[in-house]
């Protein structure tokens, strides 16, 4: 394959844009994505007014922005209406192609509201279009001094259309991402599993209220912390526990995937031995770019009088057990016999008999009587 030329490569992108589209790409909400757009625009048509309309309904915006303030909205909905009514999904559009004649054009609000304001002459609409709707429109107007663009200029506006398309498709999945989380955060929230995810920095990234509350207990006791609302740091013994994971990590083959003794870590609270923490390490693949995150799940191993807890702690351990495993410890729960819950499941007794002891492991209970008392 013949190399691509210096000189090629070059004209792609005009220096004089390559820091502006760098900023357009960085864009990680609609002010930021509406501060680009200027300067792109400016790089490529200097001293042009810019006007940005959002969130359209299916084709009235929402949001509306402009660099200059402007009596009404200078979006002409009737015409664009009308317009891709008869050319649908257009992307970059000239004024021209809304209004027939001068005459027409110049009797219409779009001229009246924004185009007379700004004294202006020329105006070019860039439409960006999701599956079923216009996502969003950019407009360029340029006065009757700067005149009509070149040619070049406006080939150049046709290049750009594509890298605000690209960086709006990447703010979309950017704000839907940031929705989900909200959502996600606030039912986790209202869980009463002490949850807690850390980056591989060991930089808190989210932990819900059970979680605080439980960091507060390790630190004070739930006596403690029953009558004041305390936020307390992450204990130094789950901090030096995901190092132990992180060095563990770091120790395997490039190409390895981590066994489960070496992605899993129990620390216990260095008085009360009853307070545990499972530190696991949370990777999407092994060919991830990301490093891995810490999951950190709180658990209290004594039943509590208080009864919200009491429904934490059992949660918490059923979390820890598989669905099987579940199913057994509550035929357990109810008084079944082993051989009772072999005739229920449709299990051997010799299967029974492992699923329990990896039960009483997990669980770290000696016998079926405690195994009763701590999932009650």
């Amino acid at each position: 394959m013949k190399p691509r030329s210096k000189a090629t490569a070059a004209s792609i992108v005009d220096p004089g844009l390559e820091k502006p589209l760098l900023h357009l790409h960085a864009a990680n909400n609609a002010d930021s994505f509406w501060d680009a757009v200027q300067d792109v625009i400016e790089a490529a048509l200097p001293t042009c007014f810019i006007g940005l309309t959002l969130q359209h309904n299916p084709i009235s915006p929402r949001i509306a922005k402009s660099t200059q303030k402007l009596t009404g909205s200078f979006f002409p909905v009737t015409a664009i209406e009308k317009h891709f009514n008869s050319h649908p999904r257009r992307n970059v559009v000239f004024i021209s192609d809304f209004f027939s004649d001068e005459r027409h054009f110049k009797r219409s609000l779009f001229y009246r509201r924004c185009m007379l304001p700004t004294n202006g002459q020329w105006a070019i609409g860039l439409f960006f279009w999701g599956v079923r709707r216009l996502l969003a429109a950019i407009v360029v107007v340029r006065s009757i001094q700067q005149g009509e663009p070149s040619r070049s200029q406006i080939r150049l506006i046709r290049r750009l259309h594509t890298q605000f398309q690209t960086a709006l498709g990447r703010l979309r999945l950017l704000e839907r991402e940031r929705a989900e989380r909200v959502a996600f955060e606030q039912f986790m929230r209202r869980v009463p599993l002490p949850t807690a995810l850390l980056r591989w920095n060991l930089r808190l990234v989210y932990q819900n209220q059970a979680a605080a509350e439980f960091c507060a207990a390790w630190q004070r006791g739930f006596s403690g912390v029953r009558f004041i609302k305390l936020k307390a740091p992450l204990p130094p013994e789950i901090l030096d526990g995901c190092r132990v994971l992180k060095n563990r990590w770091k120790q395997l083959s490039p190409l390895g995937l981590a066994p489960p003794i070496l992605r899993e870590k129990t620390v216990r609270h260095p008085t009360r031995r009853d307070l545990r923490a499972i530190i696991s390490l949370k990777q999407i693949s092994s060919a991830a770019v990301a490093r891995p995150h810490f999951l950190v799940e709180f658990e209290s191993l004594r039943g509590s009088p208080n009864r919200s807890r009491t429904i934490a702690a059992s949660l918490s351990h059923l979390a820890r057990l598989t669905k099987r495993e579940q199913h057994l410890a509550r035929l357990v729960c109810d008084g079944r016999s082993n051989q009772e819950i072999a005739d229920t499941t449709g299990l051997s007794l010799e299967t029974v008999k492992k699923h329990l002891h990896s039960i009483f492991c997990k669980l770290e209970v000696p016998s079926r009587s405690r195994l009763i008392a701590l999932m009650r």
